[in-house]
């Protein structure tokens, strides 16, 4: 083994991150050179080099490390068992983890993670982020209740269907390319839109989707009641588009379903902001929140109840320490609410509702 390569990669990969952390600090330089830059040649790159295949590439990939973890620690503890670790030993593989933690942390910002320091939808569309009061969230539920009622009624009086995964797909690129003429920085060139391999785990972990930083394909957890999904593609698509944080991604999939005018998508927006603006209100309010979802409709209500019986079937002890762990993550990314930062969803809703006089 040759220490003095690792020491010098060990010093140049420590400064690199170091630049490239002092740079993620000037989010006007992120915006303008990086999120509508750099960013967007790797993301079209990656979606056209993994988009066509008919399987998610980044959930093997995640496979494949998660059981190389299992392999090396199951090694460590043999060699540890048997005493044969010494200091040079012990040193070498603590400068390999060293080594491999750099190498993650640094692929992971420069193919994504520094979206997370970007000024982002609210600036790009001129909205005013400023603090709303307790009626004036009242006024938002009723109105997403409404919403929510009429959405689920054009479902049901025109008895549509909700397509298949492929359909699916299909659809929330169509929604994308809908919302292109009004906002151009959401065009969305190369789909890679996947269903996951691990979506039966993603229902014991409580997640919808995910995106993938390494691959740059969005992962859908196609298990999971129907009426999540259109919501869930588009809130995946937008990660894919360099909107990183979970209110941004939210609110960038409220735009797009909002234009795209389809039934399925607008109940599927509007039922998830509802979820956060009534949890929001029940903070504040639990008396006034538990109304409102009182005058959700009885269809509305059977899906609330499907999704809440789905819930059930998989809580398991594993998902507190997930959700912490999540949780963690999103606060060491300049979400310091943690897995509370997609309810902001509703700030940006508030400011939009004030601009336009709609939702």
């Amino acid at each position: 083994m040759n220490f003095k390569k690792i020491d010098i990669s060990l010093i140049l990969l420590s400064i690199f991150a170091i630049v490239l952390h002092t740079f993620s600090g000037n989010s006007n330089w992120i915006e303008h050179h990086y999120s509508n830059g750099l960013f967007l040649t790797i993301s079209n790159l990656r979606c056209l080099l993994f988009g066509e295949l008919g399987f998610s590439f980044g959930d093997i990939l995640y496979g494949l490390a998660f059981f190389a973890l299992i392999f090396y620690f199951i090694r460590f503890l043999i060699v540890l068992f048997q005493r044969k670790i010494t200091a040079i030993v012990f040193l070498a593989s603590l400068k390999r983890i060293s080594l491999t933690i750099l190498m993650v942390y640094l692929m992971f910002n420069i193919f994504w993670g520094l979206n997370y320091n970007r000024l982002g939808i609210a600036s790009q569309i001129g909205l005013d982020l400023k603090k709303y009061d307790n009626n004036e969230l009242k006024s938002l539920n009723a109105i997403l209740v409404e919403k929510t009622n009429l959405s689920k009624k054009a479902i049901v009086d025109n008895h549509i269907e909700y397509p298949n995964n492929k359909s699916l797909f299909i659809q929330t690129k169509k929604a994308y390319d809908a919302v292109d003429d009004s906002y151009n920085f959401l065009t969305y060139k190369n789909p890679a839109i996947k269903k996951s391999i691990w979506g039966w785990l993603g229902n014991y972990w409580g997640f919808t989707g995910y995106y993938n930083p390494f691959t740059g394909e969005a992962q859908l957890n196609t298990t999971v009641p129907k009426f999540l999904l259109p919501f869930a593609a588009c809130h995946e698509v937008a990660h894919q588009l360099g909107y990183a944080k979970e209110k941004e991604a939210n609110f960038v999939s409220y735009l797009v379903a909002k234009k795209y005018n389809d039934s399925l998508f607008l109940y599927s927006a509007y039922l998830d902001l509802f979820f956060y603006a009534n949890r929001n209100l029940y903070l504040q309010d639990s008396t006034s929140a538990n109304q409102y979802r009182e005058l959700l409709s009885e269809d509305v209500k059977k899906d609330i109840a499907e999704l809440v019986r789905f819930n059930k079937a998989h809580r398991n002890s594993m998902e507190p320490l997930i959700t912490k762990i999540y949780d963690l993550f999103l606060r060491s990314n300049q979400q310091p609410q943690g897995m509370m930062s997609y309810d902001e969803v509703t700030l940006y809703l508030m400011a939009y509702w004030w601009r336009s006089g709609t939702i």
